[in-house]
């Protein structure tokens, strides 16, 4: 499912090669059994194999000090590839020495039917248990038995010496051979990997390293699944907010985007690399670029680096400056809007007070006048005879 979900994308990871291989493995093991068990190895150590897939667990590793380790160690495969030639092409000469020197060396001590000088193999069976600095001294005591009754002389042999030894070519050959390998090449590759763990360190403490930008596509992942290599605008705070630090940005992170001023596309859709870069210069804090260099960039990039369809039409600068000024006005005419209600409320209540002073008056008009009334007829009646 994976594989039809990312296309020819899907060998562009290293751990989907890693699951791919396995897999194949497992599969022709099943069908070509017989056919492997009979011309080639056997099939149960492709079964064996699949136990490798345990090796994924490594990258759910999130302490940073295994990591680094780790890290240490992958870049220090090529130079200690390198120092294991340099080990082999030793032992190589020691062995052909070794097999001119002693190779009918009577059986004692440390030199058995395994561990000899008669053949090739054997020799670089013995230089190699001897360059781990264990039982160097019990082939010292076989190689260095020169005379009788540790040995023959009488036995006709090529190196006209019978089956003993010389105790001045086998002191000074691994005397050399144990200088040479144990307390110089062996130790080399404690110094390689010593010294990459300590670079790793310093690269971790100067600022960003690959480590950084695998969590970063750790994440990507699991918001674009189809490996578009875009997500949407509304993700992207989400996605920021959810790094590992260095690079984390905590929410609220509006400002930092709108000044990281990334490209948005069509549909609302924003590119990794867009996004990468702009989280870098924002931890390196190098925002200061010309915009005539960065326009001049922009046709390389996309060229080099970019889909086909990636159009940009704004920026996320543009679309915070756009946002602002829709809230700025929408809290304009919210303020004049309410600024509106009170006015007429307050013109509400002006003209009820005014409506009910003209009443009050009017009131107070009409009751003289039916006083006045009444006493011009009361006096209209004592006038008048009975």
């Amino acid at each position: 499912m994976k594989l039809i979900a990312l296309n020819f994308k899907y060998f562009t990871i290293p751990w989907n090669l890693f699951d791919f291989i396995i897999v194949i493995a497992s599969i022709l093991r099943g069908l070509l059994e017989e056919i492997i068990e009979k011309y080639f190895i056997n099939p149960t150590l492709l079964r064996v194999v699949r136990v490798a897939r345990v090796g994924r667990i490594l990258r759910l590793v999130k302490a940073k000090g295994i990591r680094i380790l780790m890290f240490a160690y992958a870049v220090s495969m090529p130079a200690l590839f390198n120092i294991g030639l340099l080990l082999f092409l030793i032992m190589f000469i020691y062995s052909i020495f070794g097999m001119s020197f002693f190779a009918y060396v009577r059986k004692s001590a440390g030199i058995t039917d395994l561990f000899n000088f008669e053949t090739f193999p054997n020799s670089m069976i013995v230089l190699f248990h001897i360059c781990t600095n264990a039982g160097w001294s019990d082939v010292f005591q076989a190689l260095t038995n020169d005379q009788p009754p540790d040995c023959d002389p009488t036995i006709i042999s090529p190196s006209h010496k019978g089956d003993c030894g010389d105790k001045i070519i086998a002191t000074s050959y691994l005397i050399s051979y144990v200088i040479i390998t144990s307390l110089v090449v062996v130790n080399m590759y404690i110094a390689v990997i010593l010294e990459n763990f300590s670079q790793a360190q310093e690269d971790v403490q100067q600022g960003l390293t690959h480590d950084d930008y695998d969590m970063c596509y750790e994440k990507w992942q699991r918001l674009d699944p189809s490996g578009s290599q875009f997500i949407r605008y509304d993700q992207l705070s989400d996605f920021i907010d959810g790094l590992q630090p260095p690079l984390r940005i905590p929410k609220p992170n509006q400002l930092a985007l709108a000044a990281m001023d990334l490209p948005i596309c069509e549909h609302d859709r924003i590119h990794c690399l867009d996004i990468f870069d702009g989280i870098t210069k924002y931890f390196l804090g190098i925002f200061n670029v010309s915009i005539a260099n960065s326009e001049a960039n922009t046709s390389i990039d996309i060229k080099k680096d970019r889909p086909k369809d990636y159009h940009p039409i704004t920026t996320t600068a543009q679309r915070q400056r756009e946002l602002n000024l829709s809230r700025m006005g929408l809290k304009g005419f919210r303020t004049n809007v309410e600024r509106r209600r009170n006015e007429r409320k307050n013109r509400e209540s002006i003209v009820r007070k005014v409506t009910i002073d003209e009443l009050i008056e009017s009131d107070e008009l009409e009751t003289p006048t039916l006083a006045s009334d009444d006493n011009q007829n009361h006096e209209t009646n004592l006038t008048t005879p009975t």
